[in-house]
């Protein structure tokens, strides 16, 4: 009996051996690198495009399964390809953890301390288009990539995700909701090989095991009416009917009530100050030469009251104006005007003869409008990143003129010809100081009719002339100076006291422009959700949002 009952519990150890999961199974990777390229078809349907450098951890498992969500369950495994390192994939199902698919590594799987790359692309998956709930005439366009469990991600990600919009629309026709937090304001514009409108986001510090939502809007027309579903009222609010429980009840109000208008307040400011409209991103090739220092500081979106403060030195320059007082900012102003005036520069001066607060700043706002919108057309067909570059390589330029200058007579020479270039420094005021901190200057031609405490003071009458035999030379026998610290401080100081003498605050003066010359996009009140977890849970993404395509969380097993 004894022998018998020995004989069946050997005989249950070992069906168990065989017959039970492993449970120890431990699934750790870093993501070095993710792309994700989404292309919204014409016929509004959405593919996708992925593709992950996997590093798998010396002392983990394995990998040989990997988890991707999906927007929705409206598509079919016979439009999906995959492979790893090049080598195709042919288990390709539903997946067990997340709303999506699994892909089955088999013998391919990225072994321990070894690096793989996963390339898959779903085609045909609908029901991701959305009314705008801004504008009914629009389509919502939101995606957010698939995530990964936090207890298998290790390390950052460089990522990168492309929306290639549905062809034929137009570079003033999308709009780029708001971005993630902790990505680019706002993504880089251009072109795919098609054609097709892109817009790309960039962040080189994201991490795998996080929900980032993108989105855009764009003319409905370019899509099938069918195509578009329009929002429930659960949708528009951004609630999950199934969640409407306890504690998420409480964490979906707060967040809506506080954190995400603390967040878009802060969004919204820093919007403001980027007056550029977004079709000056889209490159074209080469790079645009011509543009003066003061185009060439709208084109590197310098703060405003500097580019003003350099058009005030360009008219006093040219005898277009004398400064009467800082405070409130006073110019007379010759009439006729010099014919070499440029027409932002005509602009400015009318726009300076309001004696009105009110009616001044909206005039120079006016000015600063035409001014973008002028170097905006200039750019037309250009590359903005090769431009930028090529000026502020000038600035440089301008800059090692100055320093290397052997005498303070050659560097207030130097410094008065490349004046305007130096200003698109970012470290302009910081470098002027450092400059002039020790030596006299020999004032230029002009000082007299920016500085009016200077023209009082001073015995000995200035040059008026603006021809070359007024200007310092070296040797400048005769010309006036100043110290060194005090013109310093003077040049430093001009933009602050131009703000505070004639636009007030920096913030809503800019916003007056950027509100014609680059409205707001689409709020992202239209992109708000919340993610499941990863590997080894069930999803639970809550894609309850005028026009939401959220991708639920997926990962290892």
């Amino acid at each position: 009996m004894k022998r018998r009952i020995l004989s069946a519990c050997i005989i249950l150890i070992l069906l168990f051996s065989f017959s039970a999961p492993v449970f120890a199974q431990t699934y750790a990777f870093s993501i070095e690198k993710e792309t994700i390229n989404a292309y919204w078809q014409s016929d509004g349907s959405l593919t996708l495009a992925y593709e992950f450098f996997f590093i798998n951890e010396t002392y983990a498992d394995p990998l040989d399964y990997v988890d991707v969500g999906l927007p929705t369950s409206n598509y079919s495994l016979s439009n999906i390809s995959a492979s790893v390192s090049g080598k195709q994939i042919s288990h390709i199902a539903y997946s067990q953890y997340v709303d999506g698919i699994e892909l089955g590594l088999g013998s391919n799987a990225i072994q321990p301390g070894s690096a793989g790359v996963v390339r898959v692309q779903i085609a045909g998956i609908r029901d991701v288009l959305y009314i705008d709930s801004q504008d009914d005439g629009y389509a919502s366009a939101v995606f957010s990539p698939t995530w990964f469990g936090s207890e298998f991600v290790t390390g950052l990600t460089d990522m990168t995700v492309i929306y290639h919009l549905p062809p034929g629309i137009e570079p003033n026709q999308p709009r780029y909701h708001r971005s993630p937090p902790g990505w680019p304001d706002e993504p880089s514009a251009g072109y795919d090989d098609q054609g097709r409108i892109t817009y790309t986001w960039r962040n080189q510090y994201a991490t795998g095991y996080t929900q980032y939502l993108f989105g855009a809007s764009f003319p409905a027309s370019f899509v099938p009416e069918g195509s578009i579903a329009k929002p429930t009222i659960w949708q528009r609010l951004g609630i999950d009917p199934e969640a409407l429980i306890g504690i998420s009840i409480f964490c979906i109000v707060g967040a809506f009530i506080f954190g995400i208008p603390i967040m878009a307040l802060v969004g919204e400011k820093r919007r403001r100050m980027k007056y550029l409209p977004p079709k000056i991103a889209i490159e074209g090739h080469g790079i645009k030469r011509g543009l003066t220092a003061i185009e060439a500081a709208i084109l590197l979106e310098q703060p405003m009251d500097k580019i003003l403060t350099m058009i005030l030195f360009a008219v006093i320059k040219k005898e277009a104006a004398t400064v009467e007082s800082n405070n409130p900012l006073t110019l007379t102003i010759p009439d006729p005007l010099p014919s070499s005036l440029r027409p932002y520069e005509i602009e400015f001066l009318e726009a300076m003869k309001e004696t009105s607060k009110n009616k001044r700043q909206k005039a120079l706002q006016t000015a600063m409008v035409s001014l973008v919108r002028g170097v905006t057309k200039k750019m037309k067909g250009f590359s903005r990143r090769e431009t930028r570059n090529y000026y502020l390589e000038i600035t440089k330029k301008a800059w090692e003129q100055v320093e290397k200058a052997g005498t303070p007579e050659v560097r207030s020479e130097k410094y008065d010809e490349v004046m305007e270039w130096t200003m698109l420094d970012k470290d302009y005021g910081d470098r002027t100081k450092d400059v002039f901190r020790h030596d006299p200057v020999y004032i230029p031609h002009w000082w007299h009719r920016y500085d009016p405490v200077y023209r009082t003071s001073t015995t000995s009458a200035p040059h008026k002339s603006s021809s070359p035999a007024s200007r310092p030379t070296p040797g400048g026998a005769g010309l006036p100076k100043l110290p060194g610290s005090d013109f310093a401080a003077s040049m430093v100081n001009s933009v602050q006291d131009f703000a505070a003498g004639a636009i007030g605050s920096l913030s809503d003066f800019t916003s007056g422009v950027t509100k014609t010359t680059n409205p707001p996009p689409v709020p992202s009140s239209s992109s708000y959700s919340s993610g499941g977890g990863g590997g080894g849970s069930s999803c639970a993404c809550a894609c309850a949002c005028a026009g939401c395509a959220c991708a639920c969380a997926g990962g290892g097993r």
